[in-house]
């Protein structure tokens, strides 16, 4: 179980609530991240059913569930949708999540759509609270067809969803990446197979590189901080993924 919080001023913090352990999530250690602004806070990529006790246990650090005003999910996946339909009980939560996908949700247990806002195509700027947004930006098919992240102007801190996700091995557990070409390793397998395309990625890469980044905030695996953030972004612009390593029906170059 891990806190630590990313970023934190008197009225704003950006948490990293908890990795999850194995067990009921079959091994696959995911991010949850609180962002707390004032007395209102958003929670990105809940988790899935088996951790949200213990995701609701840390929230509980900073805020009440009566001042959760929002949940954007970063796409479909059941790593993060999976303990949606507990955390709408709990509270009144608005969720956030592509528009595509809100079709798909009520199998995740869901009775009413009422408080989901389907996030256009585009993105779209998300009002918190007074004197406070959040951005929500497309980062399509990287690996979602409507894979969403999340930029934080105060802390200056893009959540990136499965974009930089690290699958560590279970003796592994560090929370920041500083030398980008020893953590290169653990996410090359990964972005090579479950990303679409290396224009989906070079898309991507000079959209967000317009922002401020001090931080890459990925759903699974350490936060990339300092010099790594642009050796990521300058790694992944160049990539060959997905359908640029297709060879045939069913097969690929090696090594994906």
């Amino acid at each position: 179980m891990r806190n630590i919080v990313l970023y934190g001023a008197e009225d704003h913090k950006f948490v990293l609530l908890n990795e999850s352990e194995p067990g009921e999530e079959d091994g696959i250690r995911s991010n949850q991240y609180l962002v707390v602004h004032r007395d209102c806070g958003v929670m990105l990529d809940p988790g899935g059913f088996g951790v949200m006790p213990r995701v609701l246990a840390e929230m509980l650090r900073y805020i009440s569930p009566d001042k959760l005003k929002g949940i954007v999910l970063s796409h479909q996946d059941p790593d993060i949708v999976g303990g949606i339909s507990t955390w709408l009980e709990i509270s009144d939560a608005s969720v956030y999540v592509s528009r595509i996908w809100t079709r798909f949700l009520p199998h995740y247990g869901i009775t009413g759509m009422h408080r989901f806002i389907g996030v256009p195509d585009e993105g779209m700027s998300y009002p918190v609270c007074p004197e406070f947004d959040l951005q929500l930006l497309p980062a399509h098919f990287l690996h979602s067809e409507g894979q969403i992240n999340v930029y934080d102007p105060i802390s200056k801190i893009l959540f990136t969803g499965d974009i930089g996700a690290a699958m560590l091995p279970m003796d592994k557990d560090f929370a920041y990446v500083d030398n980008f070409s020893e953590h290169l390793p653990y996410i090359e397998e990964f972005h090579r197979r479950y990303m679409c395309s290396n224009k989906a990625a070079r898309i991507w890469v000079e959209a967000v590189s317009k922002l401020d980044i001090a931080m890459l905030a990925p759903q699974h695996g350490p936060v990339y901080r300092g010099q790594a953030v642009k050796d990521f972004l300058a790694w992944f612009k160049e990539l060959q993924c997905g359908v640029d390593l297709m060879i045939g029906s069913g097969r690929f170059q090696a090594g994906v």
